[in-house]
């Protein structure tokens, strides 16, 4: 049924596809049968918030076999029933009672399960929140904040109930970017305590096949062994183009105002042959057929514009005859791909409009078919529902060629388990990075570490960027130690110590707070780095040293956490790949400030760009950087006098 809108086009559903269930699917009922049946033998996994199915079709790639995936919406659970043997479920997990049920569901199977998948939705946690949670987690209390409502929990609740041999998790980069990894740190703590090996990477999906912008944030945990292989990555000059992906697909002569594309089509192989991966997408496809090529009508102005535009064609240089948005507002509303690039990250919101996906030389936006090629979904997977349903179940997506070279990593090894079981590395290096940040505190370097007074972690921070010798600032906080506010008599001691006039006008920005009592008390510590106009690395140190969870940023602990990794991320992709490499040296947990800071105060006295005091490095065992400094800018032994 049609009818007229303000879109511009006649607003139509399409036909809704209905896909019968794969042969050697089943329900729970006659999941124990299936197990002896189709499942027996084979390496069983589980997909948790599967949708339709993008990382299971990754780890049947890999080599195993779907015994159950769950997820909550209805058409994507359609999809996945048809593609997939085993159990197909509709349920909530973020229900505790739809977990019991789930367990009891695989209960035939505890112990045959191999691996645990999955993407759950994670929300980024504000500070306060974080607070709640790493509460809940030491000391399994009760509060406000009931944690089993969260997705990642749930994900990390069933993993602890199935017990498998590895561990699987996909997610948005921001799920860590946005929070200082934060939920990420205390997945991989609970894993590490359940005896799992872990490995956090930000990948690049094109890097594995993939013909799209797309990064990936990827969690890894196994119990076999602590060893995650990835297969190559491919090289820039060998990457996947969206030609590469579509350039075989019928071509399809888009007419203002009418259908484009249908259900089936005829497919005939181009005459100069296959890309390897158009190759690929064809296996076990019906021959001469193509499927679900089809999209939306093209409006009159549309059409225009689409053929206007070039690749690299902004939508404020559009006639603005034709724009029908503020090109301020929207100056990426419409994208035309190139055939020789990768294309945009298809994402859900290809369900609502194509114009961040118009086709390079055809005046409309891409297909379901090609949303999928690109995507990496095979020609012979289809998607229930209408057509939105499928752009809305393919944008939702991991890419299975992403999928698969995730898998791929934990494989199960060939080596046996040692009768002591895993000890992770990460683990060991976090435990020797604390008690040596301990027995600092303990000898004088208190003021370097959490848990500060907020009084002793201000001074830190406004003098954090000034030319202060080691021995200058120690005399500095020794006059404040046994202070808990800043009264004139402290005011006076602090600028009497300052060495140079540039430290007494830092300590002088404290002058404001000179006899206001309150405002030092722990009930008011977060108004002092508004009060004091601290700038935004002022604040990060200020809020670690009194015991906040976050990650500092700073280079001299991303040169040490990049050391420890054998690793560039403290020159280049700071923010990302560095963070990634923090993250596995900090950790999560009561401790995890105390380490962050320990990393801080490492790289501004040990671990220096040039002549690194590796001898005195509590760390040196586990820097399998130390080959990358020249050998005439390293120390290895204690230096004779003078050389220090």
């Amino acid at each position: 049924m049609q009818k007229k809108s303000h879109y511009g086009v006649p607003l139509e559903r399409s036909d809704y596809l209905e896909l019968k269930r794969h042969r050697n699917s089943c329900t729970p009922e006659a999941f124990a049968d299936w197990l002896e049946g189709f499942g027996k033998g084979r390496r069983l996994a589980v997909d948790l918030f599967s949708g339709a199915g993008g990382l299971s079709l990754g780890l049947q790639r890999a080599g195993w076999a779907i015994a159950a995936a769950v997820d909550c919406d209805e058409r994507a659970l359609e999809t996945h029933a048809a593609n997939f043997p085993g159990m197909s479920l509709n349920m909530d997990l973020g229900d505790p009672r739809e977990r019991d049920r789930l367990e009891e569901f695989l209960k035939p199977a505890i112990g045959k399960i191999d691996l645990v998948a999955g993407g759950p939705p994670c929300q980024p946690f504000s500070r306060a929140g974080r607070s709640k949670i790493r509460h809940l987690v030491e000391h399994h209390g009760r509060d406000a904040h009931d944690l089993r409502k969260e997705l990642w929990s749930a994900y990390l609740d069933m993993v602890k109930r199935i017990r498998p041999r590895a561990v699987l998790m996909e997610n948005v980069p921001d799920m860590g970017l946005g929070d200082d990894f934060f939920v990420v740190r205390v997945i991989e703590q609970q894993l590490e305590d359940l005896g799992y090996a872990t490995q956090v990477r930000l990948v690049d999906a094109w890097r594995y096949g993939v013909p799209q912008h797309r990064k990936r944030l990827i969690l890894l945990a196994r119990r076999d062994i602590e060893k995650f292989e990835w297969q190559a990555e491919v090289p820039e000059s060998e990457r996947t183009t969206l030609r590469h992906a579509i350039g075989d697909l019928p071509e399809l002569h888009a007419v203002p105002m009418e259908r484009v594309g249908s259900r089936e089509m005829e497919y005939v192989t181009p005459s100069e042959g296959l890309s390897s991966f158009a190759a690929d997408m064809r296996k076990r496809a019906r021959p001469g057929v193509i499927w679900d090529h089809m999209t939306r009508r093209v409006r009159e102005d549309d059409w225009i514009i689409f053929k206007r535009m070039e690749s690299t064609t902004l939508y404020s240089q559009i006639d603005p005859e034709l724009q029908r948005y503020k090109a301020d507002h929207f100056t990426d509303k419409y994208k035309k791909l190139a055939w020789n690039d990768l294309c945009r990250s298809i994402t859900a919101h290809i369900a609502k409009d194509g114009y961040w996906y118009i086709h390079p030389d055809q005046n409309r936006t891409l297909t379901v078919r090609e949303a999928a090629r690109v995507q990496t979904f095979p020609d012979r997977f289809r998607f229930a529902g209408t057509r939105s349903d499928a752009f809305r179940q393919i944008g939702n997506a991991v890419p299975p060629l992403l999928g698969e070279a995730a898998a791929t990593a934990l494989l199960p090894a060939e080596e046996q388990l040692g009768e002591g079981g895993i000890q992770p590395y990460w683990r060991t290096v976090r435990r020797e990075l604390t008690a040596w940040a301990e027995r600092q505190r303990a000898n004088g370097d208190w003021y370097h570490l959490p848990k500060l007074l907020s009084l002793h972690a201000a001074v830190i921070a406004v003098l954090s960027g000034a030319r202060v010798r080691s021995d200058q600032l120690h005399k500095i906080m020794e006059t404040v130690r046994g202070e808990t506010a800043l009264t004139k008599d402290v005011m006076q001691a602090l600028l009497h110590a300052a060495p140079t006039a540039a430290i007494r006008a830092r300590i002088n920005r404290l002058a404001g707070l000179v006899s206001d009592g309150e405002v030092w008390s722990e009930e008011r510590r977060e108004e002092i780095p508004k009060r004091l106009e601290m700038k935004p690395a002022e604040v990060k140190l200020y809020r670690l040293l009194i015991d906040e969870d976050l990650l500092w940023i700073g280079q001299s602990a991303l040169r040490v956490a990049a050391r420890l990794n054998n690793s560039p991320s403290d020159r280049t992709n700071r923010l990302t790949d560095g963070r990634v490499d923090l993250v596995k040296v900090v950790g999560a947990g009561e401790k995890a400030p105390l380490r962050m800071a320990a990393l801080r105060l490492i790289g501004n006295t040990l671990c220096r760009v040039r002549q690194p005091l590796c001898y005195e490095c509590p760390l040196t065992q586990f820097c399998t950087g130390r080959d990358s400094v020249s050998p005439g800018d390293l120390f290895t032994d204690a230096p004779s006098a003078g050389q220090a």
